[in-house]
């Protein structure tokens, strides 16, 4: 998106991946993007069988109302590497999980730690989902930031 056809800035500082999926959000009328974000939560990823059944393995998001644990990884190159668990009747909190694990797996560490605070507001979801639930997933990106910041520390 150039400034053209970006005028509010909405894909300014995010890796390309994450860019095209806030794109895909706005390009959509509103009513629309609720369904695309329950189309992120039927692509979100199974956990890899080391954390399968495990979710002391992983962290807990305290700010989504449904379970939700995530493992961050970053392996020898610096890239990220995203595991989301979400249970399946909690589409919305698993359609956060699959935008977020979309657009970041595979990122440089360096990278994610940069990404703007207002990632999730930037999908334009604000009138279809509610405080709470936004608030979990601005609660899920922080949790891989932290983790991110933890596993480059090591």
């Amino acid at each position: 998106m150039s400034a053209d056809t970006d005028p509010f800035g909405l894909t300014a500082g995010l890796p390309p991946a994450l860019a095209e999926i806030v794109e895909d959000f706005n390009a959509l009328p509103e009513k629309e993007r609720l369904q695309l974000l329950l189309e992120f939560s039927t692509n979100l990823p199974a956990l890899p069988t080391r954390l399968e059944g495990h979710p002391e393995l992983m962290e807990r998001v305290d700010e989504c109302q449904s379970p939700v644990f995530i493992s961050v990884e970053v392996d020898g190159e610096g890239r990220t590497h995203l595991h989301v668990s979400a249970p399946p009747e909690a589409p919305t909190t698993r359609g956060f999980a699959g935008v977020l694990q979309e657009g970041l797996e595979g990122l440089p560490a360096e990278q994610v730690l940069d990404l703007p605070a207002d990632v999730c507001s930037r999908l334009g979801l604000e009138r279809a989902v509610s405080p709470l639930r936004m608030r979990g997933m601005s609660g899920m990106l922080a949790r891989v930031k932290r983790q991110v910041r933890v596993a480059l520390a090591a």
